[in-house]
């Protein structure tokens, strides 16, 4: 079984990508220096703006998210899982996380990458406030 999604989001001036354990895609349009994990802003969708198909296969402990981050001609993958927990009810946000913990805002767990482990000239593409395209495909065996 397999679902995507595409969000569309932009970079900001203050994008740092510094976060140790998570990163984060926000429909918010703006982003302050305390937000070390944003590194896109205005997306044209939040958690809770998923397809109801895509947000219930991610919802089991044997999903696989895949999300591609496609930015400045740069393109990058973050394999992490899902989880039985996941609600996918926040209406602006949508972060990704090293550890297990999850909530509405959760879109992937167990992330085998976050904002501090991105490629610096991605970063540096999200400053200049350039668009970036993420893929996010879900996939359950059977």
């Amino acid at each position: 079984m397999k679902a995507q999604e595409t969000v569309v989001c932009r970079g900001h001036p203050l994008v740092l990508g510094t976060h140790p354990t998570t990163f984060e895609v926000t429909r918010e349009e703006h982003l302050t220096a305390n937000g070390n994990c944003i590194i896109g802003i205005a997306a044209d969708r939040g958690c809770a703006d998923l397809s109801p198909a895509f947000r219930a296969l991610l919802a089991h402990d044997d999903a696989l998210l895949t999300t591609r981050l496609a930015c400045g001609g740069i393109s990058i993958e973050i394999r992490s899982r899902g989880s039985a927990q996941m609600t996918h009810n926040h209406p602006t946000d949508m972060v990704w996380r090293r550890s297990s913990f999850v909530c509405g805002r959760t879109i992937g767990i167990l992330s085998d990458m976050v904002a501090a482990d991105l490629p610096r000239d991605l970063v540096e593409s999200l400053v200049q406030g350039k668009e970036m395209i993420v893929t996010l495909t879900v996939t359950r065996p059977g």
